[in-house]
């Protein structure tokens, strides 16, 4: 049973509470005034009854050691990914809270780490993204048992503005496709119609390309996590798809085909063979070819927003978009790329207008006005306006 001890020590009152954890282990804690031990005990016992208690012990962790604690145990992350959270937490949490004890951190605390952050020169989305880990760090602390609650909730974010793709038009589509070495023209016309991302294109094998139907299949990735290249699937399901490719594309992809006979081999390789290497082939080869088609500037990226965009203007509706892309849901590439279907709203509008011609009442003057039930207006039926004199004169039928 908790109880509240006074004590006199040295002239000086004290009071101690005594408590049993939820394990039956006996502790105490001594406070300055009775009001504080009070409230401590009915907290305590509150949270105990909740199954919301923590051991104060485990709040002293210091946030550098849980850290290390729980990336070791995060297992679910692909490499780049891994690379890229161990990144932001690494450069913007650690200096801030690593000698903190896990208590310690508030919801102040954090909220003023943000204002920080946006306040600097770090993009919105990178800000978010830091926040987004700073909340999981902490969330599991509480699964832990090691804090009562996170301070990272109902914290003020800064806004993502989202900024306008790039897209290519058919004319410089083959422009830059001219500029580029010839043995990456078909990665520009892959990219630029069938929207492949460039880990995807890294890793398609000959064995996945199917010339007779006009296809590729997406199966493998390339990544390069910390300069260590990686093959492995799609990160999601939607990800590994097919894809059909226009007759042009496929011609050209056939001829750069005609010299690769092993069905394993890679369709676009390195200049000296092997796997593509993105950040080499993005200096020594994309960034080039781009300067010499007047597209400076221009992202590799871009290719499959490209892809995109020339899919909406030949027709394609959100959910073949979607597939196509590889998208996890239709609702993203309508808050992705929904801004491309003027067209469909006005073809909409049109249905609606021809809906509605279609649903207008029947001109006053073939009314008619039928027999009165007792207690009733007059009533009307189809044929006869309600000012017809020949009607209203007629025999009447009670109803």
């Amino acid at each position: 049973m908790a109880t509240i001890e006074k004590r006199m020590r040295n002239g000086k009152t004290t009071y101690r509470v005594r408590y049993r954890d939820p394990a039956g282990g006996q502790r105490s804690k001594v406070f300055a005034r009775k009001a504080d031990a009070q409230r401590f005990l009915n907290e305590t016992e509150t949270a105990k009854a909740r199954g919301t208690w923590t051991d104060p012990a485990l709040g002293k962790v210091l946030f550098k050691d849980w850290l290390g604690e729980w990336w070791a145990t995060t297992t679910n992350l692909r490499a780049s990914t891994r690379e890229r959270d161990e990144s932001l937490l690494r450069r913007h949490a650690l200096p801030r809270f690593g000698d903190a004890p896990l208590a310690a951190i508030s919801q102040r605390d954090v909220r003023a780490w943000v204002a920080d952050l946006s306040a600097g020169p770090l993009a919105p989305a990178t800000v978010q993204k830091a926040y987004q880990l700073l909340g999981k760090v902490m969330g599991a602390a509480v699964d832990a048992g090691m804090i009562p609650q996170t301070p990272c909730r109902r914290v003020p974010l800064p806004k993502v503005e989202r900024e306008e793709m790039r897209f290519l038009t058919p004319a410089e589509v083959a422009t830059l496709a001219a500029a580029i070495q010839l043995r990456y023209r078909a990665l520009v016309l892959v990219g630029a119609y069938g929207g492949l991302r460039i880990g995807e294109l890294a890793g398609l094998r000959r064995s996945r390309v199917d010339l007779l139907r006009g296809t590729v299949q997406v199966a493998e990735i390339i990544t390069e996590p910390k300069g260590r290249l990686q093959i492995g699937p799609p990160k999601t399901r939607a990800g590994r798809r097919t894809v059909g490719l226009p007759r042009f594309v496929a011609e050209e992809l056939a001829v750069h085909l005609a010299d690769l006979g092993d069905p394993e081999a890679f369709v676009f390789t390195a200049p000296e063979g092997g796997p593509l290497r993105v950040h080499g082939f993005r200096a020594r080869v994309w960034r080039p070819a781009t300067r010499a088609a007047g597209l400076d500037g221009l992202r590799i990226h871009d290719l499959r927003h490209t892809a995109v965009a020339l899919w909406i203007a030949a027709g394609a509706n959100p959910k073949e978009v979607s597939t196509r892309a590889g998208h996890a849901s239709v609702s993203f590439t309508l808050d992705r790329y929904g801004h491309l279907y003027p067209e469909a709203d006005a073809a909409l509008r049109d249905r609606l207008d021809a809906l509605y011609g279609t649903a207008q009442p029947a001109p006053a003057s073939t009314v008619v006005r039928l027999p009165r039930r007792p207690g009733r207006g007059p009533s009307v039926a189809p044929g006869v306006s309600g000012n017809d004199k020949s009607a209203a004169d007629g025999p009447r039928t009670t109803l």
